[in-house]
């Protein structure tokens, strides 16, 4: 048996369009008796949106999906307190750690202790701002994944890496990125699945790499 390690976002499907033939694919290799996984950077759904989108489209993802927000809130204490530039699938993550997820951007910076960045579909200048100054004042600063743009069936859109960059910018401060290729996700996945297996991706400095 092989672990068959599949991107989602321009592999399985392009935005809402399932790509023709992958429900087939995954099938067909687990037809050989093969372990099929989902590993992904999208860090802003949660892991059963992702779940039930996979199953719109015919494949059977329950418990096999493993994202870039987990690899993030691999690197987070349990008690800390951390803004999330971010989705609800970092949110969630953070969360079952143990850790508090700030929400008010009122929050005087210096009692963050982590800044998570992803992709943030809400985002403003005021979240971008106390993103910063946490991070200023002395935050860890995390990325889910330095992704710059992501798939989608009206072209290309602004990746978790763009926002990533952005607060980097404003910083100076270079963050840890937790997903594909990085450290964080590779001992998310070994853990789970083991040290061998197949990537199947459609990013050779991501997919390629990990």
């Amino acid at each position: 048996m092989t672990v068959w390690a599949l991107d989602l976002d321009g592999v399985l499907w392009t935005g809402r369009t399932a790509i023709p033939g992958s429900a087939e694919a995954v099938a067909h290799l687990r037809r050989q008796g093969h372990e099929v996984v989902f590993v992904t950077n999208n860090s802003f759904a949660t892991i059963a949106e992702q779940e039930a989108k996979l199953a719109e489209f015919g494949v059977d993802a329950t418990g096999a999906v493993v994202n870039s927000a987990r690899a993030a809130a691999s690197l987070i204490q349990a008690d800390e307190r951390v803004f999330v530039l971010g989705g609800p699938g970092i949110t969630e993550a953070v969360a079952d750690v143990g850790a508090e997820v700030v929400s008010d951007l009122g929050t005087e910076p210096e009692s963050i202790e982590a800044v998570l960045v992803g992709l943030d579909w809400q985002l403003s200048y005021d979240r971008l701002r106390l993103a910063s100054q946490a991070v200023l004042a002395g935050a860890r600063f995390v990325g889910t994944n330095a992704d710059s743009s992501y798939p989608t069936e009206s072209g290309l859109f602004p990746g978790a890496g763009a926002l990533v960059a952005a607060v980097a910018a404003a910083t100076g401060v270079e963050p840890v990125v937790a997903g594909k290729p990085e450290q964080p996700m590779a001992e998310l996945v070994r853990s789970r699945y083991g040290g061998s297996g197949i990537m199947v991706g459609d990013r050779a400095e991501t997919d390629g790499l990990f």
